[in-house]
């Protein structure tokens, strides 16, 4: 109830800081947009998600509201964080690219409850062109395409001194990452992360590897997107 209070006289002090609150709000949610824009421009794996971009805009427009009620009162600070407190997050996020944006949207967000307006609208368009930049470029791009492989065999099939042959005929580099024994021990799963020659094709080497496996399961998965859990 207190905390409710506080809050009237914050928006009804006078028109002027009335206008102001919803002035920030107002270019908070341009700015956003144009962050997410950016996003939408720049994306390029495979698991684009229109949910996430639009709570990418409500992330940055809610965090200026915060910043906003916040700003100078520390009963409604204090209010605000012993209730987020108990809040936990869990979301995977598809790239650990989509991460950054969340914490850029944050960041402008609070930049702009703080009532530094260039200072956002700077902000906003340097690493957005910071961003799109790299994107265009192909900066830091990896030398090699990278993937983990996946080979289960029955357990009387030394597949490591079998698949270790192959694999190096493929792979600039090979690293064994596990190896266990599933289904009771009568067979056994084992992984390797591998970059792939300049001159290799995949497919011939998933058929290679499917011989001495028998026709059983082998995965090749690319590593260009991995799963970010916030």
């Amino acid at each position: 109830m207190n905390i409710i209070e506080s809050l009237i006289p914050l928006f009804l002090r006078s028109p002027s800081r009335t206008s102001e609150i919803f002035f920030g709000i107002g270019l908070s949610i341009a700015l956003n947009f144009i962050i997410a824009i950016v996003y939408r421009a720049t994306y390029r794996g495979t698991r684009y998600s229109q949910d996430y971009v639009q709570t990418l805009i409500l992330i940055g427009v809610v965090t200026t509201i915060l910043i906003t009620v916040v700003n100078g009162n520390a009963p409604i600070a204090f209010g605000m964080f012993a209730a987020f407190s108990v809040i936990r997050f869990r979301r995977t996020l598809g790239q650990s690219r989509d991460l950054a944006f969340v914490l850029f949207a944050m960041a402008v967000g609070m930049v702009v409850g703080a009532r530094l307006y260039l200072g956002a609208i700077g902000i906003t368009f340097l690493v957005c062109l910071v961003v799109m930049a790299m994107v265009r470029v192909n900066a830091f791009r990896p030398s090699r395409s990278s993937y983990l492989i996946t080979l289960r065999t029955t357990s009387d099939i030394d597949c490591e001194q079998q698949a270790r042959p192959i694999l190096n005929c493929y792979a600039e580099t090979c690293e064994l990452l596990s190896l266990a024994s599933t289904q009771a021990g009568m067979s056994n799963e084992i992984r390797y992360g591998i970059q792939m020659r300049a001159d290799a094709s995949v497919t011939s080497l998933l058929e290679e590897l499917l011989v001495i496996t028998g026709n059983d399961r082998v995965v090749i998965q690319s590593t260009s997107e991995s799963e970010t859990e916030i």
